[in-house]
């Protein structure tokens, strides 16, 4: 798409057209919580049809600021405008992409169903019963109706890896401070990272490169482990196509509740000067539980993360990635979140893999792979943005083609 807007054969006003027509189209998703529509058209008429990303049709998730958008974060608590962009607007800007809106979070994006937010719960794309995940759920939602080719989200514990997985798009969340968080609502400082929603493997990495200068190489028959710690269940058949080396991840255990113990006290503190009334249930009791956290306990959490962090790295130098399923189910129904226990059972399942690379601050990445049914997800965890970018492209290439395959 870029490469039509700066050869002259896409126009971005069109683009920009198209992009507006598909939000309203995709309206019941609730998956764009704001259509910048005057804005879009604006920086469209006015394109000088360069930049790596030009004339592309971004979202950009509602916790991150963009200059006189609505800034809500989802909660019914917040009517503000951004007085600012954030660093990643910067840098969308700079790179030619147009934002057309802000898509939908859970709430402060303390949350991985995408189910609590002021407008209501994001739905997802391949049933509009079931969640999408969070908390970057809109972004996920647009990408796989097609309303835009990229979207910008959020990741402190799989925020953007489980809804892609669910939704069936490629969520990679780079290395921390790939992308700097600047102007987006912070969670959890330590854990917080900024990341991508796209269609392709391909796109993902094309996005990083223009958005944080992650350079492509190539991995013609890369060594690929694959989790044995039994947490984190079994990969699918569809596994049987390449070689995999068993590897043995730090303790899933000892990793889960050392990166709670990071999140809960600086989730807590960053919502200490607000009223709390009018946030969402769940997001309420998430908070009340973290404020049990102990400032020992933070302060184990934060050596014993670094001694994971060593771990994790000795396990990436026996092989190019590390592969997981990214969640243990497909999309739960959005009913499912409103148990007594606030879907508990349902959190669990979608959070079981994918904290250990916020924790260790370590590149990863979901790509859809062949099903017949509902989305499924494979995560690649990687020592650097480029071998993740480059294994996520070659197994997206093996898939290709293959029955039930979404690549």
């Amino acid at each position: 798409m870029a490469t039509g807007v700066r050869d002259g054969s896409l126009d971005p006003v069109e683009l920009v057209e198209d992009a507006l027509a598909r939000a309203a189209d995709a309206a019941e998703l609730n998956a764009v919580v704001h259509l910048d529509v005057e804005g879009a058209r604006k920086a469209a008429a006015a394109h000088d049809r360069t930049g790596a990303l030009a004339g592309v049709p971004v979202l950009v998730k509602e916790i991150v600021e963009v200059e006189g958008l609505p800034y809500r974060c989802g909660s019914a608590s917040m009517d503000e405008l951004a007085r600012k962009d954030a660093e990643v607007v910067l840098r969308l800007r700079a790179a030619g992409a147009i934002i057309v809106g802000l898509s939908h979070t859970h709430e402060f994006a303390y949350g991985c169903t995408g189910t609590s937010n002021r407008v209501g719960p994001c739905r997802n794309p391949h049933d509009p019963l079931r969640m999408t995940g969070g908390s970057s759920s809109g972004s996920a939602a647009a990408v796989a109706a097609g309303v835009v080719p990229l979207a910008i989200g959020t990741d402190t514990a799989g925020s953007v890896r489980i809804p892609a997985a669910l939704c069936g798009v490629v969520g990679f969340k780079p290395s921390y401070d790939t992308i700097p968080a600047d102007g987006v609502f912070p969670l959890s400082q330590s854990l917080d990272h900024v990341g991508v929603l796209t269609r392709t493997a391909a796109d993902a990495a094309y996005a990083l490169s223009a958005l944080a200068d992650v350079r492509s190489v190539d991995l013609a028959a890369p060594r690929l482990g694959v989790a044995a710690n039994p947490e984190y269940g079994a990969l699918g058949p569809w596994s049987d196509a390449f070689e995999l080396v068993d590897v043995q991840l730090p303790d899933w255990s000892h990793s889960f509740t050392t990166a709670a113990n990071l999140q809960g006290p600086e989730a807590v503190a960053n919502h200490a000067a607000r009223s709390q009334d009018r946030y969402q249930p769940d997001v309420q009791q998430r908070l009340r539980e973290a404020s049990a956290v102990q400032p020992a306990d933070y302060a184990r959490a934060q050596e014993d993360a670094v001694a994971i962090r060593r771990e994790l790295d000795a396990v990436l130098q026996q092989v190019d990635a590390v592969l997981t399923p990214t969640v243990l189910t497909t999309a739960p129904l959005i009913s499912e979140a409103a148990t007594p226990d606030g879907g508990l059972e349902v959190r669990k399942q979608l959070l079981n893999n994918t904290r250990l690379a916020n924790l260790t601050r370590h590149a990863a990445v979901s790509i859809p792979v062949p099903t017949d049914g509902l989305p499924v997800g494979l995560q690649i965890i990687a020592a650097s943005n480029e071998k993740a970018a480059a294994v996520a492209c070659w197994l997206s290439d093996r898939f290709e083609g293959q029955p039930g395959s979404t690549s």
